[in-house]
């Protein structure tokens, strides 16, 4: 094939247009370019406008329904700000003076394959439903450029011109479900009248108002979140016209077997007054006693993800803590080092909070490192994956770790996750804190347990602290992971689900252990077991009923139906033997007619059609073909618009199509 490749290069302002020229006049078979490449190709300043005018109209109809249905005057003003700051959008749009760079409409694209597409879950979406954890009504400038792109392919391709492909195509929220389906199936949305998300949601999902760990991990406190599926069934099928679920039990690939290790940690005497005043901090928030440019929820949820991991990122002048992540760490991959020194295995530390600085402030990663070195691992084989700042030096940075030269790489999600080939010789995985998403787990596990990884087993260390941030943490992943869980499923979906999930289970236990108390965990492992005994039993019970129907009436009545059928049929069989001309000759009589050329008579069928009355129901009588009678309709079907009924004892029906011939 002839594949046109650009590098960063071709994507600095002087050369864009140059390279735009290429893919426009080259024969190109496929050109490949990064995500944010891609977002530099405009769309022309019609189809943008076009864009955006289709977004003021959807909210305009939507405020004008509210207000008829008197909606919430909060709403409406919400939805009023919004179209005004698109109106802004459509003004400034017409101040741009276009650069004469090559728009993306003239390229001459006419597919479009998106690796990674999790990066574009972020479209913007109107919704009256307000606080519903889940839902986020922010937008990312670069998931609506991929939007208006994707309904541009969808225009000139007939709706086939897109594939997506991810890992995790649901990480953090519902909503993605019916965003990956607005980028890939929006005529199917359409023909379903589930295009806003108000409908779909209501059609699919429940809100729930559960009671849940407070985030100070102190107490409890009432949320309300999208946690029920309804008609999940219907959901699949049509998601399943444009997706191709394939998960690791399907395909079976030749990964090595994970044994889990929770580390779980006391928390020191400092910990725990710092949890204390934590949640000191968050009721004098939810009281209003201070402004939010002081302190806020986000602000206390990361000091307290902060000091579930390091005390000493808190504050600098605390003692260490010799019951701490780093500490416990360090013993775990000191041990496996010298047991795998023959084979040369290689260790992965995730750690998202707290990464290297060069200014001397503490930091857990210089931390692991010269603990590392203290216990005798030489300071080569260790490394941060921040310091491969270039392709280049990333790419010498891996071969190193599967050649065994680098057996320690410490990084984060973002900068160690997709894209990170190093799964050779791993053997181990250490989670240090806990990241904020079920995909951010898989991404990282995905990078040990993997093809092409030599070790038959490999140990993952969870590290928890006890009575810290970690039990809300985990309960967060726990309770996305269960609604991921449901549905990017190999088996065919439940009708209703909420807490179905087996992965759910280990994240449970984690909580609980985080917590503290057994109880907690075994409530969890309860909560679960008779959740999923509900399930089995309502299935079985369905699977009865619908059994005993169908022996008491459904097959009685089918068997008397087919032997009538059985019967009409033979009779037709016989009179169609009997009247068939010997010498193969055609006859056929269209209104009082009779053609003895099939063309001819094909012709005046579709004549026949033209003078139809405009009647969906009724069948009209047209002529007569050896001996059985024809009667046309007009009916609304997927390749024809009318059918043919050649009624003898019983209905044999066919759809017209154009070509006189073919009829």
């Amino acid at each position: 094939a002839n594949i046109l490749v650009a590098t960063k290069k071709d994507f600095e302002p002087a050369n864009r247009k140059k390279f735009c020229s290429r893919i426009a006049t080259g024969d190109y078979d496929a050109v490949i370019i990064g995500h944010s490449q891609f977002e530099k190709i405009p769309l022309s300043k019609e189809r943008q406008e076009k864009a955006i005018q289709g977004q003021i109209d959807e909210i305009t109809l939507e405020i004008d329904r509210l207000k008829y249905e008197r909606g919430e005057r909060f709403t409406v003003k919400q939805m009023e700000k919004l179209r005004k700051s698109l109106e802004v959008r459509l003004e400034k749009l017409g101040d741009i003076s276009q650069d004469n760079v090559i728009n993306f409409e003239e390229l001459g694209v006419d597919r479009l394959f998106v690796d990674e597409s999790h990066n574009y879950k972020n479209l913007y979406l109107y919704t009256k439903m307000r606080n519903v954890a889940g839902i986020s009504a922010t937008e990312a400038k670069k998931s609506s450029d991929m939007y208006a792109k994707c309904q541009y392919i969808d225009e000139i391709t007939g709706n086939t011109g897109i594939t997506f492909a991810t890992g995790t195509p649901i990480s953090n929220s519902m909503t993605e479900m019916y965003t990956n389906m607005r980028y890939l199936q929006s005529d199917k949305l359409k023909y379903l009248n589930l295009s806003h998300f108000d409908s779909w949601a209501s059609t699919f999902g429940e809100t729930q108002t559960a009671i849940e760990l407070a985030p100070e991990g102190t107490g409890y406190r009432m949320k309300t979140r999208f946690a029920k599926f309804f008609n999940l069934p219907e959901l699949m099928n049509i998601f399943k016209e444009a997706a191709d679920i394939q998960t690791a039990d399907m395909l079976n690939l030749p990964r090595p077997k994970a044994n889990y290790h929770n580390v779980v940690l006391k928390p020191s005497e400092v910990q725990k007054e710092i949890v204390q005043s934590l949640a000191e901090r968050a009721e004098a928030v939810r009281n209003g006693l201070v402004e939010p440019n002081e302190d806020n929820m986000l602000k206390i949820t990361n000091d307290g993800r902060k000091l579930a991991l390091e005390q000493r990122l808190i504050d600098e002048g605390f003692v260490e803590d010799p019951e701490s992540k780093t500490i416990a760490c360090v013993n775990n991959a000191f041990k496996i080092w010298e047991d795998t020194k023959e084979e040369k295995a290689a260790q992965l530390i995730f750690c998202d909070l707290s990464t290297p600085k060069n200014d001397g402030s503490y930091n857990v990663y210089s931390e692991l490192k010269e603990r590392l070195m203290a216990k005798g691992v030489p300071e080569k084989e260790i490394a941060f994956i921040h310091d491969a700042k270039t392709d280049a030096k990333k790419a010498e940075l891996f071969s190193k770790v599967r050649s065994g030269q680098v057996r320690f790489l410490i990084g984060s999600t973002a900068k160690m996750g997709a894209g990170t080939n190093v799964q050779d010789r791993l053997v181990a995985l250490h989670h240090l804190d806990v990241p904020w998403r079920p995909s951010d787990i898989e991404q990282q596990e995905g990078r040990i347990l993997r093809q092409g990884n030599r070790n038959k087993e490999v140990e993952i260390f969870r590290y928890i602290k006890e009575g810290t941030f970690d039990s809300y943490s985990w309960q967060v992943l726990e309770n996305k992971a269960k609604f991921i869980g449901q549905i990017m499923t190999s088996k065919s979906p439940v009708r209703a689900a909420d807490d179905i999930d087996d992965a759910a289970l280990t994240c449970a236990e984690v909580k609980a252990l985080a917590s503290g108390n057994p109880l907690i965990k075994e409530k969890m492992d309860l909560d679960v077991q008779v959740s999923k005994l509900k399930l089995l039993k309502a299935n079985y019970e369905n699977n009865l009923y619908q059994l005993q129907d169908d022996i008491s009436t459904n097959y009685p009545a089918q068997i008397v139906r087919l032997k009538q059928y059985e019967a009409a049929f033979g009779a037709d069989i016989e009179h169609f033997a009997a009247a068939k001309p010997a010498d193969d000759s055609f006859q056929m009589t269209v209104f009082n007619k009779t053609y003895d050329e099939k063309k001819l008579a094909g012709a005046a069928l579709i004549e026949a059609c033209k003078k139809l009355p405009n009647n969906e129901e009724a069948e009209f009588e047209v002529g007569e073909y050896l001996g059985f009678r024809l009667l046309l309709s007009k009916q609304w079907s997927w390749n024809g618009e009318y059918h043919l009924n050649i009624k003898g004892a019983a209905s044999h029906s066919i759809d017209l199509g154009s070509d006189p011939l073919g009829n």
